[in-house]
């Protein structure tokens, strides 16, 4: 795992376009956490919970939901990027959000990124970050997604 890239301001930020980020360290994805993500969204399809019926399944496992990948994107980012002195920062939203690739249960994935814009917004410094999550041993990623984040100044 690298260290997050820091900016002390968020002001920093602007021509930092094309910065590459992490990678995170490796993050086991287990059934208990499968069960628990099925447990408080409501989804329990037997392709994410029900282990015998899934080694029959179309991916001879159960898989963690697209979702909870998606999830633990927010787990990653501040492993990968450290803003500071800011008065607030938001989640503006995603774009560009894909999964191309299951999560199976009992593989490892990881937080790699690429700041693709940066721009000032109603007096903020807003920040595109292009997520993708690994799976290890894969050439494919599970997900890729550009997560938007708006940092307000301290106020004096």
């Amino acid at each position: 795992m690298s260290a997050p890239k820091i900016f002390e301001r968020p002001t920093d930020l602007i021509g930092a376009e094309g910065t590459q980020l992490g990678p995170t360290e490796w993050l086991p994805i287990d059934q208990e956490r499968v069960n628990g993500f099925a447990d408080v969204t409501g989804d329990h399809q037997w392709i994410h919970v029900d282990v015998e019926r899934a080694r029959d399944g179309p991916f001879g496992s159960t898989i963690a939901h697209g979702y909870l990948t998606l999830s633990l994107v927010n787990m990653f980012l501040p492993q990968m990027i450290e803003v500071r002195r800011f008065a607030a920062g938001v989640n503006v939203g995603m774009d560009k959000t894909r999964f191309l690739s299951p999560v199976l249960v009992g593989s490892r994935i990881r937080g790699t990124g690429e700041i693709v814009r940066v721009e000032e917004v109603k007096g903020a410094i807003q920040s595109t970050v292009r997520v993708t999550i690994e799976i290890e041993g894969s050439d494919k990623p599970a997900l890729v997604i550009d997560t938007i984040s708006r940092y307000f100044p301290e106020t004096e």
